[in-house]
C-alpha cells in the first residue's frame, strides 16, 4: 500500500504541479506587494485630495463601511491579470515545452466537436459513436474535405 502511494506521489506530473504551486504562491506575494504599493497609490492619486481612494461614499463621510471602493476592485483585477500572466508565461509555457520534448501533448486545443441530435448537447467529440449524456447512437463523423472516403484509395 505504501509503495503504491509512493509511486503516485513521485509521478512526474504530481511533482511538476507541486513545484508550480510553490512558485505560484511565492509569486503571489510579489504581485500582491506590487498592487498594494504601486497600483493602489496610483489609483488613489487619480481620485485626488485626501479621499479614501477611488470610489464613492454612500453614507456618512469618513465611514469606511459605506465606502464603495472602486480602487480596491481595480487593484484586485490588476492583481488577477498579472498573476495569471505570470503563471502562464513562467509555469505553463515552460511545462508545455518540456512535455513536448518528452513527446507528451499537454494543454492542447480540444478536437472538433459535434451536437447530439437527440439531446442537443454540444460538447461531443466528432468521433463519438454514442452520446455521453443520453446514450443515443451518433451518426458517423463526416470525412474532412479532400480526404478519400473510408475503404477507398
Amino acid at each position: 500500500m505504501l509503495k503504491g502511494f509512493k509511486n503516485f506521489v513521485m509521478r512526474g506530473d504530481i511533482v511538476a504541479i507541486a513545484v508550480g504551486l510553490i512558485i505560484a504562491l511565492a509569486l503571489s506575494t510579489l504581485i500582491k506587494a506590487f498592487t498594494d504599493f504601486i497600483v493602489n497609490p496610483v489609483i488613489a492619486r487619480a481620485q485626488g485630495g485626501h479621499s479614501m481612494g477611488l470610489g464613492w461614499q454612500l453614507g456618512r463621510a469618513g465611514n469606511k463601511n459605506t465606502y464603495l471602493d472602486l480602487g480596491s476592485f481595480l487593484s484586485a483585477a490588476v492583481y488577477f491579470l498579472v498573476f495569471m500572466a505570470v503563471v502562464y508565461f513562467f509555469i505553463v509555457v515552460p511545462y508545455k515545452h518540456v512535455q513536448a520534448r518528452r513527446g507528451v501533448v499537454v494543454f492542447a486545443d480540444p478536437g472538433p466537436l459535434k451536437t447530439c441530435p437527440a439531446c442537443l448537447s454540444e460538447d461531443l467529440p466528432a468521433a463519438a459513436l454514442k452520446c455521453r449524456y443520453c446514450g443515443s447512437e451518433q451518426p458517423p463523423a463526416a470525412a474532412p474535405a479532400g480526404s478519400p472516403a473510408p475503404g477507398t484509395r
